[in-house]
């Protein structure tokens, strides 16, 4: 029997949402056949069978949250196939799994501390749910990590009896550290007695009970109240990161009030549906109020005649369509006249790193595609070295792909400046919020004809305006003015990029 199991999503994921089975148990399949699609904050991801056979249990149901490499179902394979040992999901339990498959009566498996992401090198104990002698199955929760980023429960990865705890909680280890060890047995049942459910809390410990050791000892470092914390772990338990986000913003119990807890939902009425938001619109959601609270984000405006432009565009459109396969739109002008504006104005290019500055000798454009499911991000890696065919080629594949779902989280990830478009959807001005930790994004808006003065003679051009966000942190005024300025310069006369002026 084989483990379908949740794969590593990117070094920023640690929890998906199964969106929908493509399979139903009972149901055949060939190897690489997709079984299940996941729902991550960022991207759609489907799994795929690790090998025929058929679907003997789906263990995760279309809704539930799961995390990196939970148990989403089992495939009896064909007969006369080798049985595989699962992915190389890089989080320690695979070597564990494998050893378990053919594991005789009395075998010790250990249990590794998983890997949660490329730049997490170290978690916490949080809570042991189990303790040496009791009879666990294979799935059950052990105990939760936590890092800076977010909570992981680790389950057993076999059937047995916990022989060895070798750590307390609050204790911190790094990724490979056994934590415990399970010893097998031929007759241990095939599910583990359920555990009693915990007595309930006074109204004066609640605060203290969300606690866990791990956030406790940053509570108790920082001099915080744990009443100003909102806690996202399970059961709403107060995480480290938790703490660490509300030291960070300044919380202190002497100094800042606690924050308010969440109300309750309100009663709908009889013509309003409640709906639960995606994963993506939530961190969506997250991430620009993140921006808000930590850039000193200050909007320049200016408008730029798009007459040269237009006139270009419509004298070689069909000819550029005819040898590349693509039409020829306004975006790429945009994208060649930010790299250039950036190679001169470096800081609008660089990102903050607690007290120091990163400047960056690569231009990652993300150009930011509407989805029904959100607002998503792709980057068009090194785009001053692209051409401009090659430029509208991969935002026409980025637009059909974010529709379809199926964006990498590597294509949405690393970007040094970002453009977004409003003008497609109508918008004459708006001021974008920063994609951080970029330092700047710029805003296009509709293009449309008004009067303007030209050599002291009212005309009629087709002008749009343009708006430039920036951190004021790292960006000065002068500098967000001058890169907005080569912009408009770079469009009104397009030779200028091909004379480098």
């Amino acid at each position: 029997m084989t483990d379908i199991r949740v794969p590593t999503l990117g070094e920023s994921v640690t929890e998906a949402t199964v969106g929908q089975w493509l399979v139903k148990e009972g149901d055949t399949v060939n190897a690489d056949d997709p079984v299940v699609e996941l729902e991550t904050d960022k991207v759609s991801v489907n799994v795929p069978a690790p090998s025929a056979g058929t679907i003997i249990k789906i263990a995760a149901q279309e809704g539930d949250t799961v995390e990196l490499d939970a148990l989403l179902a089992q495939l009896e394979e064909g007969a006369g196939s080798a049985k595989s040992n699962g992915s190389a999901n890089g989080n320690g339990k695979a070597a564990a799994a494998s050893s378990a498959a053919g594991s005789s009566a009395g075998e010790e498996i250990e249990v590794v501390a998983p890997s949660s992401g490329e730049s997490v090198t170290e978690a916490d104990i949080g809570e042991w749910l189990v303790k040496v002698g009791d009879q666990v199955s294979q799935d059950d929760t052990l105990l939760s990590l936590e890092t800076d980023k977010a909570a992981v429960d680790v389950p057993s990865p076999v059937s047995g009896i916990v022989k060895e705890i070798r750590f307390d909680e609050g204790a911190t280890v790094t990724p490979g550290t056994v934590l415990a060890i399970i010893s097998t047995s031929d007759d241990v049942p095939a599910s583990a007695p359920a555990k009693p459910a915990a007595p309930a809390q006074s109204s004066s410990s609640a605060s203290a009970a969300k606690l866990t050791p791990a956030s406790e000892r940053v509570v108790k470092e920082h001099g915080v109240d744990p009443a100003g914390i909102t806690g996202t772990g399970k059961d709403g338990r107060i995480t480290k990161g938790d703490a660490l986000a509300y030291v960070k913003s300044g919380g202190d119990a002497a100094q800042a009030p606690a924050q308010a807890k969440p109300a309750a939902p309100r009663d709908l009425g009889p013509r309003e549906e409640r709906v639960k938001m995606s994963r993506l619109r939530q961190t969506i959601a997250r991430r620009l109020k993140e921006s808000q609270n930590t850039a000193a984000m200050l909007t320049t405006f200016n408008d730029v005649d798009m007459t040269a432009v237009m006139e270009t565009r419509s004298q070689y459109k069909e000819l550029f369509e005819k040898k590349h396969g693509v039409k020829l739109g306004f975006m790429s002008f945009f994208v060649k006249a930010c790299c250039h504006a950036l190679r001169e104005i470096p800081d609008v290019n660089a990102e903050i790193d607690g007290t120091d500055i990163i400047y960056k000798d690569h231009y990652d454009v993300g150009i930011a595609v509407g989805t029904e499911k959100g607002l998503v991000v792709p980057v068009l890696r090194d785009a001053d070295q692209k051409s401009l065919a090659q430029i509208e080629k991969d935002i026409a594949d980025f637009g059909r792909r974010g529709r379809e779902g199926t964006l990498t989280m590597e294509e949405m990830q690393g970007g040094t400046f970002t453009i977004t478009n409003g003008g497609i959807y109508g918008s004459l001005l708006s001021t974008p919020i920063l994609n951080m930790p970029q330092s700047g994004i710029l805003g296009m808006h509709r293009i449309e004809k008004r009067p303007v003065v030209i050599n002291d003679q009212v005309v009629v051009r087709p002008m749009m305006y343009l708006a430039m966000s920036y951190d004021h942190r790292i960006v000065d005024g002068k500098g967000a003015v001058t890169f907005l300025v080569r912009v408009k310069e770079n469009l009104e006369d397009p030779q200028r990029l091909l004379l480098d002026l």
